[in-house]
């Protein structure tokens, strides 16, 4: 059995990426590692489904004891992604989806050469600032700092290998889905493969 692989979404906040994982989740059983945040939680969010919701203490506790892959602070909370669940979802074989932000990424992609990075993005900002509105959650003031915290994330689009734009909600999840077939069949993922497919036939043509 090979290893699994790190599937990297990020995306602006309010581009709808939370609920392409979910579905692709629901359709094609990734395993989703589950983020550790500060932030507060939202209404219908739970503990260890959604996000693990630490202190400020005791997430700074995760970071010195190297309990997270990466972090990073994100509108006056922190984000990160437990080490220990990751590792071992790959080690088994299964393919990990990872929803965090740009920062995040990059440093995943430092560790892990072979992480896909995707990027969802709304069609246009009119969109973005209609589906952050449409949570009914949070300020007009916070609005404001993801929409300006999105025009920085932009300049970072150029780092993915993959932007997909969540218009239609299913063509998005399966165009995500289909980025990850396509990665899994490129030959240099095949290698173990080549060589035994090549013997295998050497062998068959040998012995006739």
């Amino acid at each position: 059995m090979g290893k699994g692989r790190l599937i990297v979404i990020s995306g602006f906040s309010g581009a709808g990426k939370g609920t392409v994982v979910k579905k692709l989740i629901e359709k094609y059983d990734y395993s989703l590692s589950i983020s550790a945040t500060t932030r507060a939680p939202r209404e219908g969010e739970v503990d260890g489904r959604e996000y693990y919701f630490k202190t400020v203490e005791e997430f700074k506790s995760l970071i010195d004891y190297n309990g997270l892959i990466e972090w990073a602070q994100y509108v006056e909370n922190y984000y990160g992604t437990p080490r220990k669940f990751v590792e071992q979802e790959i080690a088994e074989g299964r393919n990990v989806i990872l929803e965090i932000e740009v920062q995040g990424a990059m440093n995943i992609k430092a560790q892990y050469p072979d992480a896909i990075l995707i990027f969802i993005a709304t069609k246009d900002i009119e969109t973005l600032e209609a589906r952050l509105k449409a949570r009914g959650t949070e300020s007009d003031e916070v609005i404001r700092k993801r929409i300006t915290r999105a025009a920085e994330e932009a300049d970072s689009m150029d780092s993915y290998e993959y932007i997909v734009i969540n218009d239609v909600l299913e063509e998005c999840v399966d165009a995500v889905h289909s980025i990850v077939v396509s990665e899994e069949c490129k030959k240099e993922n095949k290698t173990r493969f080549l060589i035994d497919i090549k013997k295998e036939l050497e062998d068959y043509i040998g012995g006739r």
